[in-house]
């Protein structure tokens, strides 16, 4: 391709990108080899993935973005803002709410960054006439990788992006077009000795800089984990019932962020720091209702109560004793078993002892009965 035409692209594209909602953009060859797709072979065969098998199911197409769409030349990636208002590290203050990820306080952001990138490919598609592809953190591409190599920040010690101008308050996307665009300049590591994000984990999920063991984050167990929280983990949980912001709430270059502005990423107020005791009586059809349009919704009810009953019984509140009591009386397992955790938290020995003594020649499941019989 003449150099003219390479160079014109980028005008075109960034007009484009200006009136398409996103708070950054920038361009990366998608065709050039990268370390990311050994680092991902390693992070894998040192189990760190916990059990999150699709990344080794979809490892040969996520080594590289041309191993996905082989006709792949450039990666137009974009960000939004979704700095939250307040530092989210305040609700972990009030025991009796629970604390939900800045990223999941809103409509669920696949969606909403989704619509903005298919509405900009086809602009583009139209324009430039090529063949174009659009990702959000569903498919098979690695974007972090991507969206440093393009500029837009680099990966911290704590494994996600950061960018001078938003912190580590980014939701990424990504075009894939099959055409050569003049890209921008890599972003360089600016992290120097900080330790902040590593140091305030409340598990110790980071065996090294730049390395996450999932099976350890609370992100994942709240999140992917489908079975009961190790015992080892649950009262480092605190409040958290879904997710985990310590590690991008502590960043410094947050400091450079503002909040978002765009309306639909805007926190719920219903979200910001809902009580336990009302979460932990909710059904089926309230939890659809509550979570209507939001991520939170995909871990499905079970999970989540799971996770309320965690925080109750870290709760200290003498008051949740009853929605502990709700809870191990659940119909799940897999709730009844973080149920009877927080009882055992919350009451006296002899008071959970003669309820156990109670209980236990009843209970049918073996995980059950191990969270009555288990030492406080």
């Amino acid at each position: 391709m003449a150099t003219s035409t390479f160079n014109a692209h980028r005008p075109i594209i960034a007009a484009l990108c200006d009136s398409a909602g996103f708070d950054c953009v920038a361009i990366a060859r998608a065709d050039e080899p990268w370390q990311a797709g050994a680092n991902l072979e390693a992070y894998i065969a040192a189990g760190h993935h916990a059990s999150m098998t699709w990344m080794e199911t979809t490892f040969e197409r996520r080594s590289h973005p041309t191993a996905m769409w082989p006709d792949a030349k450039t990666a137009i990636m974009l960000g939004v803002n979704y700095a939250p208002n307040a530092n989210p590290l305040r609700a972990l203050d009030d025991k009796s709410t629970g604390n939900i990820s800045v990223y999941a306080r809103g409509d669920d952001y696949h969606d909403v960054i989704k619509k903005k990138l298919k509405a900009l490919a086809g602009a583009i598609h139209r324009a430039l006439k090529c063949e174009v592809k659009v990702f959000v953190d569903t498919a098979p591409l690695m974007e972090k990788p991507l969206a440093e190599r393009a500029g837009l920040g680099w990966q911290g010690k704590h494994t996600n992006l950061v960018s001078r101008e938003f912190g580590s308050w980014l939701f990424l996307g990504a075009i894939l077009i099959a055409l050569d665009v003049e890209p921008d300049a890599p972003e360089v590591d600016h992290c120097g000795s900080c330790r902040a994000c590593l140091d305030i984990c409340p598990t110790n999920a980071f065996p090294a800089p730049y390395q996450l063991d999932a099976r350890r984050c609370i992100s994942y167990l709240t999140i992917e984990h489908d079975g009961p929280i190790p015992i080892e983990f649950r009262k480092a949980m605190g409040n958290r019932i879904y997710g985990c912001d310590d590690c991008l709430a502590v960043c410094p270059w947050n400091k450079f962020a503002t909040s978002a502005q765009e309306a639909r990423l805007q926190a719920r107020d219903d979200l910001n720091a809902p009580s336990l005791a009302d979460l932990a009586k909710l059904d089926d059809g309230a939890f659809r209702a509550l979570f209507a349009k939001n991520p939170v919704k995909r871990i499905g009810l079970p999970r989540f109560l799971r996770n309320v009953a965690i925080a109750v019984g870290n709760s200290g509140d003498k008051n949740l004793v009853a929605s502990a009591h709700l809870l191990a009386n659940h119909d799940g397992a897999l709730v009844r078993g973080g149920g009877i955790w927080a009882l055992k938290q919350l009451l006296d020995r002899d008071a959970f002892d003669a309820l156990a003594r109670d209980r236990l020649p009843h209970e049918g499941d073996p995980s059950v009965q191990a969270e009555w019989a288990s030492n406080p």
